[in-house]
């Protein structure tokens, strides 16, 4: 039986939690919150902590920069420090999409266990496997890696997951976008059927729902959102512009009014190497990050962005879901997404933790496509804006072979929102079901 778990109707399952001190969490991880200054849990905390601390699978839903890490992080630290493990085995296995999503759910755990024992270990692609190995021989209780590089582990016998007792998927819906169900079905026989598994996600699909179906037992569903929302403390500007004048107004953008620490997305990765070296040109420390960059490259772009020694960092959907720069104030779509629930992944970069955020958004006249599905996602109309210097030229006529050559693309997207529809739909059902029972 599936129960759906909503903020409306928490109450009925636990009491609302108003601080991290009303869960009941060791003096290890309640001291390392003081010191994060973690005070208030967010709404996903609020559901999912009291589930995954009862030994439920859990299903959890919630857009970017709600807390989802220590969503599951924080339980499963505590699970097994009521254990009093030895580390003599893996016991919790969390998965991720991409190396930098790795990194930064490894940072999370090691902050929040750093006055226990526990030994937390990150295992990735595109730096040497060999420090990896190391650390497995000496000991892992967590170990948090990307599917590809766990396989090469698994594989070669330099580990083991007889003993695992939690496994945890976080973006699994990226994980399904990026192919990886092939990765995820063969790692799925190396661990024990009897386990807890937890799986998040910024949105839910049917594809979500059948994979689910294999690998969850009695789920419990928490959904902070009933739709693609973007937060309430982003604001987004939609500037039309032509397509040969957007790095020029980009660029003008960025220099007068003086920004830092400016996050852009374009679509490709060589329109991300082009567009970094053009804005260098213009004066502004840019670089780019993408898959085809080294794993040294990449740690280095971002260190350097985040630093403040480079001034905007130009990235590609996949390679940005890793990002979590808590202060990050600006993002800008260079060019909107095929896929338009990536735009609220893009956006939700900045207005994190509470702060204030702004994305803009540069839109070609042949993209206008892309805006509509983007709006029919997030249920919200972006007004375009002309910016005096910068207005498009109307005498332009728009390419209609290329346009068409996108229309499946456009189709695409605009039925993926009446996927989300329905499964919603469908979600309301549920929880109507599991009140009348």
């Amino acid at each position: 039986m599936i129960k759906l778990l909503n903020l409306t109707n928490y109450s009925s399952y636990y009491y609302f939690i108003m601080k991290f001190t009303d869960i009941a969490l060791s003096n290890e991880l309640q001291q390392s919150l003081k010191e994060l200054d973690y005070n208030q849990p967010t709404e996903i905390q609020q559901q999912a902590i009291p589930l995954i601390l009862t030994n439920n699978d859990v299903m959890a839903r919630a857009k970017t920069g709600t807390g989802k890490t220590a969503a599951f992080a924080l339980p499963i630290l505590e699970q097994l420090i009521r254990k009093k493990l030895n580390s003599t085995f893996v016991s919790v296995l969390v998965l991720a999409p991409t190396r930098e999503l790795v990194q930064q759910i490894y940072s999370s755990f090691v902050g929040y266990a750093k006055y226990t024992d526990l030994k937390i270990a990150a295992a990735f692609g595109g730096v040497s496997i060999n420090p990896q190995i190391k650390d497995i021989k000496s000991g892992v209780d967590i170990m948090i890696a990307t599917p590809g590089r766990l396989i090469d582990l698994l594989s070669n016998n330099h580990l083991s997951l007889n003993k695992l007792t939690v496994l945890t998927l976080d973006e699994a819906d990226r994980m399904l976008d990026l192919g990886f169900k092939a990765e995820l079905e063969q790692i799925f026989k190396c661990i024990p059927v009897e386990r807890q598994t937890l799986l998040f996600s910024a949105t839910f699909d049917d594809s979500i729902y059948k994979f689910c179906n294999s690998i969850l037992k009695d789920p419990e569903i928490v959904t902070i959102d009933e739709k693609n929302e973007t937060a309430d403390n982003v604001e987004q500007i939609v500037y039309t512009v032509d397509s040969d004048r957007k790095r020029e107004l980009l660029s003008y953008l960025i220099g007068s009014k003086n920004w830092k620490q400016v996050l852009i997305f374009t679509r490709t990765k060589i329109m991300a190497d082009m567009l970094a070296k053009e804005m260098c040109k213009d004066g502004i420390k840019t670089q780019s990050l993408h898959g085809d960059k080294s794993q040294g490259a990449r740690d280095k772009a971002l260190m350097d962005f985040k630093s403040g020694n480079t001034r905007a960092l130009v990235a590609t959907d996949v390679a940005a879901r890793g990002i979590d720069i808590v202060d990050l104030k600006y993002v800008i779509n260079y060019e909107l997404p095929y896929v338009a629930e990536d735009y609220v992944h893009r956006i939700g970069r900045t207005g994190r933790a509470g702060n204030n955020g702004l994305a803009i958004s540069l839109l070609s006249p042949d993209e206008e496509w892309l805006l509509t599905a983007i709006e029919e996602v997030i249920d919200t109309r972006l007004s375009q804006q002309w910016l005096p210097g910068y207005e498009p030229d109307m005498t332009k006529v728009i390419n209609k072979k290329s346009q068409g050559g996108k229309k499946k693309a456009r189709n695409n997207a605009l039925s993926n929102n009446e996927n989300k529809k329905s499964t919603n739909n469908r979600a309301r059902r549920q929880k109507s079901n599991y009140r009348n029972k």
